[in-house]
Order: structure tokens, then sequence, then C-alpha cells
């Protein structure tokens, strides 16, 4: 281990022996220790979760972790300051800390049912250590209505709506069609998982177990497509090598505020993103991304899962009362909130968008769970390692003029390798 890694890691076991200690202190300081809660969410979400956990019946304190919470969480446990609760963005994280030891097992509320498909991502061993308590759509295109007035049906409008829209730009020097945040490695992972849903959905799955081809024609096919829409001359906002150090929040403004491009592919969750930057009363609309047929392909989805560290007092009560359908309600009002909780009304939902989004959730047999979060080990992804910087090679090489058989060539073999070296296909 290099000497910055190793002080970058001293650092980060005080300070995560800091926060459990004070935490400690705060908890016992008016006679009542409170919950204490580990989350990857900030701003606008983590105020959201504060006031959803101010129902709960004991006192419950949320600690905000970052982007990397495993890190976070492992600080914690070398330093025996475990939070009693903690939200995890993947589900290979709950059933890693399960096989470790640290998770105690954990029950639902009766009010609590979620789709098939993701219900038996967070078991091990036939227990369950997780629950889903926030999900994600992750399949949608976003736009302002006078921007783009007719929505593309499927994938092949797509293409040729960028590809008139990008020869207007190169011409006129008009808004891009596409604006995206590829410094984010998750960003371009969405819309591989996307695209590789619709042409081989019976393959998807596939790949998330340890004997994965990740050479094999359904990877190759979808990579193709993708190569076919990226390459075209002028398709993103600055071009490639602009897109790769554009941030997911700036796409976001890029389409919203400056109008500088017309289409983002984004979660539901860039609603929160988009208001603030709204200008004038005009609202930024979706449609499902396309897929071989109108109407869109399968639904990819994201969640956070809660789980309850082993010992916690007070943990596992604090899980099951997050599954109940009425524990959200603040959220729900508020906004920008989707629940994996098949038992919460659509009624619930304040608009028109929230109750069609949770009502696509529930059509039988769509929904593909976030490939990148169920890989294992480093392969799942993130800042500049895993299948997200994999992808981001791919994205330099399709943008910069490399020919796509070579470009997929490289990204296969590049994306075998990591599996390999995960223990996760070939």
């Amino acid at each position: 281990m290099r000497p910055a890694v190793r002080a970058r890691r001293r650092t980060l076991l005080r300070a995560a022996a800091a926060a459990g200690a004070t935490a400690l202190a705060a908890g016992c300081s008016g006679g009542t220790r409170s919950v204490q809660v580990a989350v990857v969410w900030s701003t606008s979400e983590l105020d959201r979760f504060r006031e959803v956990v101010a129902g709960y019946p004991a006192p419950v304190q949320v600690v905000s972790a970052g982007n990397d919470i495993d890190a976070f969480l492992r600080a914690r446990h070398l330093a025996g300051t475990s939070p009693d609760v903690a939200i995890l963005p993947r589900p290979g994280l709950v059933t890693e800390y399960a096989e470790r030891g640290w998770l105690s097992p954990v029950r639902a509320s009766t009010g609590y049912a979620v789709p098939a498909e993701l219900g038996e991502l967070l078991t091990a061993e036939g227990q369950r250590y997780g629950v889903w308590v926030k999900a994600a759509h992750k399949s949608l295109v976003w736009h302002l209505p006078s921007m783009l007035p007719v929505q593309p049906v499927d994938w092949d409008a797509l293409v040729r709506r960028t590809q008139e829209l990008a020869a207007l730009a190169r011409r006129d020097g008009g808004p891009a069609p596409l604006a995206i945040g590829a410094a984010d490695g998750w960003v371009l992972t969405d819309w591989f998982e996307n695209v590789l849903a619709d042409v081989a959905p019976e393959s998807y799955n596939a790949l998330a177990r340890p004997d994965a081809d990740w050479q094999g024609r359904p990877v190759r096919e979808a990579l193709d497509r993708l190569a076919g829409l990226w390459s075209i001359n002028g398709a993103f906002v600055g071009g490639g090598r602009r897109a790769l150090l554009t941030q997911y929040e700036e796409s976001v403004i890029q389409v919203v505020h400056t109008r500088r491009a017309v289409m983002l592919v984004g979660a539901d969750f860039t609603a929160d993103v988009a208001n603030p930057f709204r200008r004038g009363s005009e609202a930024p609309v979706t449609f499902r991304f396309p897929g071989t047929q109108p109407g869109g392909g399968p639904l990819i989805v994201g969640g956070d899962a809660a789980v309850a560290f082993a010992d916690a007092r007070g943990g596992v009560e604090l899980v099951e009362w997050l599954t109940r359908a009425d524990s959200f309600q603040p959220w729900l009002r508020a906004g920008g909130y989707l629940s994996p909780n098949t038992n919460v009304t659509i009624g619930s939902y304040r608009d028109g968008v929230g109750q069609r989004l949770a009502m696509e959730m529930r059509a039988p047999g769509t929904l593909r769970f976030d490939l990148s979060d169920q890989l294992p080990g480093a392969f799942t992804g993130s800042d500049g390692v895993g299948i997200w910087r994999i992808m981001q090679g791919f994205f330099a090489d399709v943008t910069d003029g490399v020919r796509a058989s070579e470009a997929i060539r490289r990204v296969t073999g590049l994306l075998a390798a990591a599996a390999r070296s995960a223990g996760g296909g070939r």
C-alpha cells in the first residue's frame, strides 16, 4: 500500500471513529439513545428523509456518508462504531455484509410488498437482510416541450431525430440533441443497461451471475447500437471530450436552463436537480427510453435498501417501520420520491408524473434491476474504476472516431477481464 493511501485510510478511520463517538454522546445526552442511520443522500434528499424519520416514535440521528458509503461503513466497522442502520444503494453490499456477519436479519411490515424482480436481491442463505425503501425509475428521457414538440416513438426515431438536430446545430449553432454527464460513469451504464434490456431481455439478468459472458452477442449488440448513436457528429454539447468532463448535474442544467441541449437520459430524481434551474413556467417532461418497439423496452430500476447492523439497538425495529405504507408520506407529499412498496396507493403521489411512474413500475414482467449495482467487487463501478471507467473509455472511443468494431472489441475485452478479476464472469 502506498504511503498516500495509508494516510487517506488513517484519516478516514479517524473521521469515522470521531463521528461514532459524537453520535453516541449526542444520543445519550438526553437519556434516550437515538438510533443512528447512515445514508448516501445529501441536500434535499437528506432533508426529506429526516422529515420521514421525525415520525418514528424514538429519536433518530441521520448521518450522510457521502457517495462512497461502503468505504465509510468499512471504516466505522474497523473503528467499532458501526451505525445501527444504513441505507445502501447496491444489493451486492447487502449480501456481502450479511456474509461477513455484519448484519442482523430484518423483517418487513405486513403492509410491505415489492415487485417479484426485486424480492430476492436482498437475501442470503434464505434470510432477509435488507428491505427496499426507495426506488429509482431509470428509463426516462427528459426534455422541454418547446424544444421537442414530437417525442421519438422508438430507437430508430431517436437516432433520426438526433441526426436531424445535430445537423441543425452544426449549420446554425442551435442546441445539441443530447446532454450527457459522462464524467459520472453511472450515467453511461444506465444508457447501456436500457439498450441491453431491449435488445436481449432474456440475457440481461444472466450478466449478474458468476458465469456471465461479457464478450457474447447480447453485449456486442447493445454496444453496437450505442456506438451508432453516440458517434453521430454533434450529438453532444461540446463534443465527446467535453461530455467526459461534464457531470450529471451540469447536463441537467444544459437542458432546463441554458437550453444548449434538447434531450437528457436520466432517472426520476432528475426532477429534483431540474426544478431549481427552470427558466419561466415551462417544466420538463419525460418519455420512456426508446426501444425497438414503440412504447419503450423493459424498465430499468435502481433502489436503496435499509439494513440493520448486528447487535444494533433498535435497528431492526426502525427497518421494519420504514417498510410501512405510510412511513414515507412526508416525502411523497413533497415529491421526488418513488416507493418500491406496491401497497403505497397511487393516489399518494402528488402529481400525475409520479403516479404514472409508479404505475409503470407495477407492470408485470417489465422490471430489470440496475445491472452495474448487482456486479461483484470493484467491477460494480465507482469513480475511475470498474464498469463505470470501462464505459467511459468506450464512449471516448466512439465519439473520437474509432470504428465501432474496434471500440467494441476493446471494451468487451476489458469487461471480460474485469469480470474475471472480480469473480463475475468471463
